[in-house]
């Protein structure tokens, strides 16, 4: 992996616009991590979009005395309508999915602006990485409750998972390069080369905590 290449997806920033134009420290990112800022938030907002969809409908046959099986409802594992009706998919007093069309709308419109080349200050790149550190560690805990409380699995929820760790960690490496996260040197020179690493070793354990724990149904 060349340095350059790594650079281009997360951290290298646009060419220096009028400097009379842009308020004192404020730092814009490349159009590559504006651009994995869109897709990621654009995938999780998907997600929550159906999920949405499925848990209307599955009140709505609730009421109607009927029976509504969601799409991704595949087997005893794989089963979106378990992790739908389940006490965990409301923590709030409200479905979940509904928190996360507001926050990956919000991923999206930061992504758009970037490719805008806009720029912002210390204190909202700091904001956005602790939000996305809200969301990653939402979805540790939502991991566990599926994995060893609900005993299913839900496509949709994965799908939002993986751009939730993905966005996570490139965010954290972009204010980590850019000195707006305290860091030592080498810290930034790993963020540096090697950001990938982490969301794939982080998706990766996910991946085989997923395998382990339905090790007998996948192989039977």
């Amino acid at each position: 992996m060349s340095k350059t290449t790594v650079r281009d997806v997360s951290t290298e920033p646009e060419p220096e616009s009028h400097a009379g134009a842009v308020a004192p420290g404020a730092v814009g990112g490349s159009r590559a991590f504006g651009v994995l800022l869109v897709l990621t938030g654009a995938a999780g907002l998907l997600a929550a979009w159906v999920i949405t969809i499925d848990k209307f409908k599955l009140l709505e046959a609730k009421v109607a005395g009927t029976t509504f099986v969601p799409g991704c409802s595949l087997n005893p594992v794989v089963s979106c309508g378990s992790v739908m009706e389940s006490d965990q998919a409301a923590v709030f007093g409200f479905p979940n999915p509904m928190l996360g069309l507001v926050c990956y709308g919000i991923v999206v419109c930061v992504g758009v602006s970037l490719l805008a080349r806009a720029r912002f200050p210390r204190w909202y790149w700091l904001t956005f990485n602790a939000g996305t550190l809200f969301g990653v560690g939402f979805c540790t805990w939502l991991q566990f409750q599926s994995l060893y409380r609900i005993n299913a699995l839900c496509l949709w929820c994965s799908l939002a998972w993986v751009a939730t760790i993905i966005m996570f960690w490139y965010v954290t490496s972009f204010n980590v390069r850019k000195g707006l996260l305290p860091a030592p040197g080498r810290l930034r020179g790993f963020f540096g080369e090697f950001t990938w690493v982490l969301p794939v070793l982080h998706i990766g354990i996910i991946g085989m905590l997923v395998l382990t724990r339905w090790w007998d149904f996948w192989t039977s």
